[in-house]
């Protein structure tokens, strides 16, 4: 029987909250699965000391090391490292960085089969950079380099020769060219930002949005929807994160309200981009990538933009995704565990 093992920096199950649809799923499937931190891991004797799920509640037994690993999330330290990397080594990992936004967007951009897609984007080391950009495309954002969950979004406009316009956060501001530079050299200096041309993808109600397409590899190996659906931003705000006050609906009702009569190519559209873009961009990396958010956004003209690619994306809570995301992770772990033992 397969044995997947759950990596984690939390010493208790029980405030994962996905551990449990992990465990199972896990279970309905056939497979042997426990929970795990690096301070647990027995390297001499080859046993780690995990937790499973029985009988409604985590038990802490010895485990033998498992035939695959889930690393759901892992904060490094100097004294767990060396553990990681000797697992690393020796056995099939289901999860790997796909890097930060400029190396994925540079990364697809040597590839050229999606460049396309790309919105002109540049790493912000200077105001040079800045000027250039906001010169030709006169609106564009700048945000951190490692940023998550639309933090640090500043959406800038040129407002005549030397003003600009400024929406951070929701709050607007109109500033001249010395207050700019005054406002934005410190912030380059202090962390690493880009900056993007802006692209409008908004609703007919004037509302930003976007589309999440969140993909997974299955028992097969291959690329899967998971889900689809729409970001909607607060009116007002410059970013559909859900994390900045953004909300989302099922996909067909936004489509059908947004696109009318073509609603159903555009899904079609979204499904298509969603497999064809995950295998070229799996295609770009020496390891394996098992899952991915990618966020694309629609201009006014229907034109796909791609705005972002993430690694270990979460579902809404509006959706009941929990135990379909687990699924696809179970039997993508057992498919690497049975590809490994052969």
């Amino acid at each position: 029987m397969t044995l997947i093992g759950m990596l984690h920096h939390r010493k208790d199950p029980s405030k994962v909250k996905k551990a449990y649809a992990y465990a199972a799923v896990a279970k309905a499937e056939g497979v042997t699965f426990f929970y795990f931190t690096p301070g647990k891991v027995n390297i001499k004797q080859k046993k780690i000391l995990g937790k499973s799920y029985e009988n409604g509640q985590w038990i802490e037994k010895e485990f033998p090391f498992p035939d695959v690993i889930y690393n759901a999330s892992y904060k490094e330290t100097e004294k767990t490292r060396p553990i990681f990397d000797y697992l690393y080594e020796r056995i099939p990992f289901t999860s790997h960085s796909i890097g930060d936004k400029l190396s994925v967007y540079n990364r697809i951009k040597r590839a050229k089969k999606y460049k396309q897609y790309l919105i002109p984007f540049y790493e912000l080391t200077n105001i040079q950079i800045f000027t250039d950009m906001i010169n030709r495309y006169q609106k564009v954002i700048i945000k951190p380099l490692s940023g998550h969950q639309g933090g640090g979004v500043v959406f800038i406009e040129k407002d005549g020769s030397n003003h600009y316009k400024i929406n951070e956060a929701g709050e607007e501001s109109s500033i001249n060219e010395k207050q700019m530079l005054d406002w934005l050299s410190p912030k380059i200096r202090e962390q690493d930002y880009v900056v993007q041309q802006f692209i409008t993808s908004q609703t007919k109600s004037g509302h930003v949005f976007d589309f999440r397409l969140h993909v997974q590899k299955n028992g097969e190996g291959k690329w899967v929807i998971t889900s689809i659906y729409p970001r909607i931003g607060r009116l007002g705000t410059i970013t559909s994160n859900m994390g900045s006050g953004g909300y989302s609906t099922y996909l067909d009702i936004f489509l059908k309200q947004e696109f009318g009569d073509s609603w159903y190519d555009m899904k079609k559209y979204l499904e298509q981009f969603a497999i064809s873009f995950s295998n070229h961009f799996d295609s770009l990396y020496d390891s394996e990538l098992d899952e991915l958010g990618i966020d694309v956004g629609i201009d006014a003209n229907q034109k796909l933009w791609l705005f972002e690619v993430n690694w270990r994306p979460g579902p809404p809570n509006i959706y009941s995704l929990e135990l379909d995301v687990a699924k696809n992770t179970i039997l993508y772990a057992k498919y690497l565990a049975d590809r490994n033992k052969l």
